[in-house]
């Protein structure tokens, strides 16, 4: 054998380790056929799950701000002028940065997918809770919306084919009673259309992010929130000029701090480190960190718009919090 036959000798086993270690990060979910994060034992022994974790934590604290960010954004625009400018801006930012790095294309099998993406967690679920924000306070709308972590935990294991246990579907009753007890006597004896918004769209952004978990699993995150956006940006400009044209408007300094908050901060930032962190732990565990977000969103509607909690929203909140913690403990 001479040098030159060695030293490839060497480098094709130097590649094929390196290709062993990197597949073993992940394995391959019989449910759903695709490229999942290993979340087996020692898995959590690595720095993946830990910082997994703080990307998906970053996500939740970026997302409890964006109902008091859409209080004030209402301050100066309507509901379809907010959320067409939110999403157009956001998508600017992502276009720029996919340009500037040259990302190719996705492949076709993942832009129905990315229509997913962006039909659920950067149009419907805006859309959806702005609407509802204009009859509800952020307070009410943070315990409703405290359900979306359940709700994203269902549609994962339907995803997957994996099958919760008795103690998780009798965890997850519970906490739907707790809130519809909530919202029937917050509204006064019937659910109003404001919670029939929320409600639509803690669905919509739960099968967002169950789908948006699978493809960062198989591309980087925020390629994920880059083309979800890029493929809302006709739509919404075109949404834009027509609400500019139609809604009353008067810049102030909330509403345009508002603005920019759910555009660079909800819609991006939010959505790249909270994919993520779904795809490095899992979607069950990662949507558990939204336990959360609604207690950090009744802190922001105190602390930023002046709102006065009833008693029953931080006890509701709280027994939504205790029904999904013991849903994240249940065995699947």
């Amino acid at each position: 054998m001479t040098a030159q036959d060695s030293a490839t000798a060497q480098m094709t086993i130097a590649v094929g380790a390196d290709d062993r270690s990197a597949s073993g990060s992940a394995v391959k979910d019989s449910g759903s056929g695709s490229v999942l994060p290993d979340n087996g034992p020692g898995a959590g022994s690595g720095s993946l799950l830990p910082r997994g974790a703080m990307l998906a934590a970053l996500g939740v604290v970026s997302f409890s701000l964006t109902f008091p960010g859409t209080a004030w954004g209402l301050e100066s625009f309507g509901p379809w002028t907010l959320v067409s400018l939110r999403i157009a801006l956001s998508a600017l930012i992502a276009g720029a940065l996919l340009l500037g790095q040259r990302v190719p294309f996705p492949d076709r099998a993942h832009w129905p997918g990315l229509a997913v993406v962006a039909g659920g967690s950067l149009i419907g679920f805006p859309l959806l809770t702005t609407i509802a924000l204009q009859t509800s306070t952020t307070s009410h709308a943070a315990v409703v919306i405290g359900l979306l972590p359940l709700a994203t935990a269902a549609l994962g294991a339907v995803r997957t084919g994996r099958r919760p246990s008795r103690a998780f579907w009798a965890a997850a009753l519970a906490g739907a009673a707790v809130v519809a007890a909530f919202t029937v006597q917050q509204s006064g004896g019937a659910l109003s259309a404001g919670d029939v918004y929320l409600f639509a769209a803690l669905l919509v952004c739960a099968a967002a992010y169950v789908e948006g978990g699978r493809l960062a699993s198989v591309m980087p995150g925020w390629h994920v929130v880059g083309w979800a956006l890029v493929l809302c940006l006709p739509f919404a400009l075109v949404g834009a000029a027509v609400a500019l044209a139609y809604e009353p408007w008067r810049l102030t300094a909330h509403g345009v701090a508002g603005l920019l908050w759910l555009a660079a901060g909800s819609n991006f930032f939010g959505l790249y480190v909270w994919y993520r962190g779904l795809a490095a732990i899992g979607v069950p565990k990662a949507s558990q960190l939204q336990l959360a977000q609604p207690l950090l969103t009744l802190l922001w509607s105190v602390l930023l718009l002046g709102e006065h909690l009833s008693p029953a929203a931080p006890l509701a909140a709280a027994g939504v919090l205790v029904c999904i913690a013991v849903t994240q403990r249940a065995r699947s």
